[in-house]
């Protein structure tokens, strides 16, 4: 029996992709195989509370399988080995994961004919909030496409863009959310600092990001005229952002996303 999705990976963002796909009926579990390489993983997998038990008929193999289609979410330096499996169990259309890996590697890859796609997704899919970027091989349908961004909506946002982003797009929502959590951090130390209880600090900061979040997702309005919103003339917010920018936070984002953004291209090579 030809699968309809084999998973080729099951460490976090796999069985993220995984969880996210059969939770929302994308498919019945007994038509997605995971295929993982370490034993111990696969033992994780079909262990009790793990994603086998909760989603009865979900298979967990140890390489790859016939199917339809085929995820890639491996470390970059196993995809030319995990898409050779895939060009012999005969896939013809593979979306890869794995950081660094070009459209090119994976078409020269994979079977002759086989549709590639490549998608930069990020930690926040292991709770389907990802910002996931995709792109698509010369040989890839409208047909392809659109089923890549079903799979990787599966754990949050998609967005279409070009290749040449790529690197980009890693240097900023790829590597994004540790910029958000040093922010985070500075944040709760702050709140220490001023005479708050680190748990109530945590709970303040934390909550005040993810209400950031669904103000800018829901409003619809600029990032500046929701924070002007909130900064009246000489008053606490005022005062707190000068400090900021005095200190150039703003200048320390848009460098750190420019070195990201440039390691990734050196690491793609």
């Amino acid at each position: 029996m030809t699968a309809k999705l084999l998973v080729v990976g099951g460490g976090k963002m796999g069985s993220a992709l995984v969880e996210g796909l059969l939770s929302s009926g994308w498919a019945p579990p007994s038509e997605v195989v995971v295929a993982e390489a370490s034993p111990q993983r696969r033992d994780e997998l079909a262990a009790p509370g793990g994603p086998a038990q909760r989603f009865g008929g979900l298979a967990i193999v140890g390489e790859p399988v016939p199917a339809e289609s085929a995820v890639i979410a491996v470390k970059p330096g196993d995809a030319q080995a995990a898409c050779r499996a895939l060009a012999s169990a005969g896939v013809k259309r593979v979306l890869s994961v794995a950081a660094g890996v070009t459209l090119a590697d994976l078409a020269g890859w994979c079977q002759e004919a086989t549709a590639v796609l490549r998608a930069m997704p990020n930690t926040a899919a292991l709770v389907g909030a990802s910002a996931t970027a995709l792109c698509a091989g010369p040989g890839a349908s409208a047909e392809d496409i659109d089923w890549a961004k079903d799979v990787m909506r599966s754990v949050g946002k998609v967005v279409e863009v070009p290749e040449r982003w790529m690197n980009a797009v890693t240097g900023l929502s790829g590597s994004g959310p540790a910029y958000m959590f040093v922010v985070v951090e500075a944040m709760i130390e702050a709140g220490v600092l001023v005479g708050l209880p680190r748990e109530v600090a945590t709970d303040l900061v934390s909550q005040t990001l993810a209400g950031c979040a669904q103000l800018l997702a829901k409003t619809g309005e600029a990032p500046a005229a929701l924070r002007a919103s909130v900064t009246s003339p000489g008053g606490t917010t005022a005062a707190g952002l000068r400090q900021l920018e005095a200190r150039a936070v703003r200048s320390a984002f848009v460098e750190a996303v420019a070195a990201a953004t440039q390691r990734a291209s050196e690491l793609a090579g």
